[in-house]
């Protein structure tokens, strides 16, 4: 038995041939907003990772000053130098040898003393250096704090000296858990290892007694009442900058 099958007719109306149109112009804008969106997401990391670059820049010039300090102190004289002080002035290089040592202390003390300049001529002064091994987080800290040097580096926000007794609180961007400055803070364990280097060269180790979150009006966790203790309170925006992580660390004794 034969089947005829008898197809509907499709009329092109003006109303339609006006939907397909507004249906085409959606989907052109929906492709260019993506682009859009696309193109400034690449941007905005590219531009982040300019300004990190900068906190980089800074570290390897402290490092670099470190090798040449180092290269400085550790010359010695040659084997068949003759030293020869006579009458009075013996007790002038006397007194030349027992300052050497405060002088050399004044050169360590003046490690993060100095004013940094990077490659764009930009000055910065560091006031301290941290380190935390099992992140890997290393970055300076910058000695003020304001909205500009916070996408360089890593800021001193509130205290007194680095590895003194009392709270050291340093904050940092972790720009949605981009993986530069404190972006993978949160991994962070109680128990872990920080190490915070100071203005004299000094490294101390701390460890890592508690972490929670608060609001942003909170700022409790910069309370200096230590108990005589050395602490250090790492601070950075969660959940998209409506609270803020907090992690708290003691100098291992």
């Amino acid at each position: 038995m034969n089947q005829i099958l008898v197809k509907e007719k499709v009329y092109v109306t003006k109303k339609l041939m006006k939907k397909k149109k507004i249906y085409k112009v959606q989907f052109l804008l929906s492709i260019f907003v993506v682009l859009i969106l696309t193109s400034y997401y690449v941007y905005s990391s590219y531009d982040k990772k300019k300004d990190e670059s900068i906190s980089q820049e800074i570290l390897n010039n402290i490092n670099s000053s470190d090798e040449e300090r180092n290269i400085v102190e550790n010359e010695e004289l040659p084997d068949d130098t003759l030293v020869v002080a006579i009458n009075d002035e013996v007790e002038q290089v006397e007194q030349e040898q027992e300052q050497s040592p405060k002088q050399n202390q004044t050169q360590v003390l003046d490690k993060f003393n100095t004013v940094y300049k990077t490659s764009s001529g930009t000055q910065y002064k560091v006031d301290s250096i941290l380190n935390i091994p099992s992140l890997g987080i290393n970055y300076p800290v910058i000695s003020d704090c304001t909205t500009e040097l916070l996408k360089i580096s890593l800021n001193k926000f509130w205290g007194g000296e680095p590895n003194e007794v009392g709270n050291y609180c340093i904050v940092g961007h972790n720009y949605d858990g981009k993986d530069i400055f404190f972006g993978k803070l949160n991994r962070i364990q109680n128990g872990d290892i920080v190490e915070l280097e100071d203005k004299q060269g000094r490294k101390l180790q701390y460890q890592v007694y508690n972490k929670f979150i608060v609001q942003p009006t909170d700022v409790a966790c910069t309370s200096q009442l230590t108990n005589g203790k050395t602490e250090m309170t790492l601070i950075t925006c969660s959940e998209g900058g409506k609270t803020r992580l907090i992690v708290k660390c003691r100098e291992v004794e």
